[in-house]
């Protein structure tokens, strides 16, 4: 394990069972090693269904290995029951997926006051840090809009602030600029180490996009079950 890892994982299997009689279990994930350190982008690529964002569910404890055991700080989450793993995940964990999965009933203000309000921060000071986030991601203006008011861009870059709410040790995000064209991309990869740069703050990405991959501190290949460091 890396000197001041905030997450690894030892020899971590994923396989599925198919629901085929003709058809063989499938191993997705074969023997994964792999640590994260505090305040480091790390990058992810492959081909699609090389189990990049299965790895990524499984190290952000959304989904459990076949085996092999995950780490937060030296705490194995295999051993915290649902409801534990659900409020470690709210408070050190955050989350940014291909598609920006906000409330399209609520403002972008209140998609970030959520999960802030949820965690028990109180009102007032929750509405603050989301307008602080929103400034961060240069939205500032957008406060009151809707996400059907928002462009794609904007929508991910909500998505991001909401993502920092709770203010996680780590955000892991899975292929965060598949819906948006080569501009948005650009702006959304450059916000992603502006706020490592800014906050410190610590990234792991699946992306398809080799040429932001060159930017992270570290980045891997994942093929046929392997993570192999380039």
């Amino acid at each position: 394990m890396t000197q001041k890892s905030i997450l690894h994982c030892t020899n971590v299997h994923k396989t599925f069972s198919l629901d085929k009689k003709e058809a063989s279990d499938l191993h997705v994930l074969k023997g994964i090693d792999f640590d994260v350190v505090e305040g480091e982008i790390v990058t992810i690529i492959g081909a699609s269904g090389s189990g990049k964002s299965t790895l990524l569910h499984i190290l952000s404890g959304l989904d459990k290995p076949t085996e092999g055991k995950v780490f937060w700080q030296d705490r194995d989450i295999s051993t915290l029951n649902d409801e534990t793993l659900a409020k470690r995940r709210r408070e050190h964990v955050g989350f940014v997926f291909q598609f920006h999965h906000l409330l399209p009933e609520f403002s972008a203000l209140e998609n970030i006051l959520i999960p802030l309000m949820i965690n028990g921060t109180a009102r007032d000071d929750a509405e603050q840090k989301a307008k602080d986030l929103l400034a961060k991601v240069d939205l500032s203006t957008r406060v009151h809009h809707k996400p059907t008011e928002l462009s794609g861009g904007e929508q991910q870059r909500v998505a991001v602030a909401r993502a920092l709410a709770n203010n996680p040790r780590v955000v892991f995000a899975d292929e965060p600029t598949g819906n948006l064209d080569s501009a948005n991309s650009e702006d959304l990869y450059d916000l992603l180490v502006g706020l490592n740069k800014t906050r410190k703050q610590t990234f792991v990405i699946v992306t398809h996009n080799e040429k932001f991959a060159e930017r992270a501190t570290r980045v891997f290949r994942m093929m046929d079950g392997i993570l192999l460091r380039l």
